[in-house]
């Protein structure tokens, strides 16, 4: 850590040197403005204008790249908060990359394709920012993955396929909004002044909300999982009784709870939610094991096999909001509170 000695320039003025080798990577001269931005714990974040003016571009070479590949660059440029993307060919883009950017482009929220030669493809994120919040992404990524599961569970109840499909599509939305929190979250931790326009007032959550994001990510596949095995089902339902199929709807329920609460923890930074979280994770812990236990020793090993997997689906979802609840009383911990004194 490079340490500066703080100077008196008048009576109320102090001042310090900025390092010539970062004004100089920078482009920062003499009567040129940077900002200022004060944080917690005593922290002083300078950035230059160009942070704030610059729009960020990249561009993605395609050759040497299959399209697999090239659809991921595309992805991981976006979560970086690149603002235009070009891929380019040194020849003719082939039909096979064509395809691929047009794939990216309908997973990515806000992104289109703006110009295109047969060598170049230009396309441009249109999210601004200040368009959203972390804490409403997070709370629309959670009720996204809610709906998918109770879609899911009621299809495998009612033996309906054309509802399990209905969660199978809203898979592709979830994504979107995770794939945007990332962008939002990089973008705020590269730029702190952006940290307040995403609903923060310090950069420090970041790294919590990036866990909560991908643990809500993770919740969303566990429901797509028990849309899987309706579809694949036969009769595209359970073979069990209505009263196995009452408890697993009501663990459903359960699961649902508790992972609107966890996110609602995280979002108002309130440690007694998370405490709650735990009492009701508590109750959930063993369900899965319980309802196992339950069910006829007469039953085919195919129908046991797929009760299991929708019920290790429910299990795993309810660990991952214990995660979130986990974080959420670190982050409410980290802050003055009823139960905390920071000194």
């Amino acid at each position: 850590m490079e340490t500066r000695k703080v100077q008196r320039l008048g009576p109320s003025t102090l001042a310090m040197t900025l390092p010539a080798e970062w004004a100089k990577e920078h482009g920062v001269n003499k009567g040129d403005e940077v900002s200022l931005r004060m944080g917690g714990k005593g922290t002083l974040t300078v950035l230059p204008e160009s942070v704030s003016t610059e729009e960020s571009k990249a561009v993605i070479n395609a050759d040497g790249l299959d399209a697999q590949s090239l659809e991921r660059a595309i992805v991981a440029q976006y979560v970086l908060g690149r603002r235009v993307i070009h891929v380019r060919s040194e020849g003719t883009l082939d039909s096979e990359h064509i395809n691929a950017v047009y794939k990216a482009e309908t997973q990515l929220m806000g992104l289109g394709v703006i110009e295109e030669t047969p060598s170049d493809i230009s396309i441009r994120c249109s999210v601004d920012p200040e368009d959203f919040t972390l804490d409403n992404l997070l709370e629309r990524l959670e009720n996204t993955g809610s709906t998918m599961r109770g879609e899911a569970v009621k299809a495998l109840a009612h033996g309906n396929p054309d509802l399990a499909q209905r969660a199978l599509n809203r898979e592709r939305q979830a994504n979107k909004i995770f794939v945007l929190l990332l962008r939002l979250i990089f973008t705020a931790y590269q730029n702190p002044n952006l940290a307040r326009a995403v609903g923060l007032e310090e950069g420090f959550p970041l790294i919590g909300y990036r866990s909560v994001a991908k643990n809500l990510e993770l919740t969303a596949d566990n429901a797509e999982d028990i849309a899987d095995i309706v579809m694949e089902a036969e009769g595209h339902t359970l073979d069990v009784d209505s009263a196995t199929m009452r408890q697993i709807r009501e663990f459903t329920d359960q699961v649902d709870d508790l992972t609107a609460l966890a996110v609602q923890a995280v979002v108002e930074r309130d440690y007694d939610l998370t405490v709650e979280c735990r009492d009701l994770f508590g109750r959930l812990e063993d369900r899965e094991q319980e309802i196992l236990g339950e069910l006829p020793n007469d039953l085919d090993n195919d129908t046991l096999l797929m009760t299991r997997e929708v019920l290790v689906s429910l299990q795993h979802t309810a660990e991952y909001a214990m995660r979130n609840a986990e974080i959420a009383a670190n982050l409410a911990l980290n802050e003055p509170s009823d139960h905390v004194e920071i000194i």
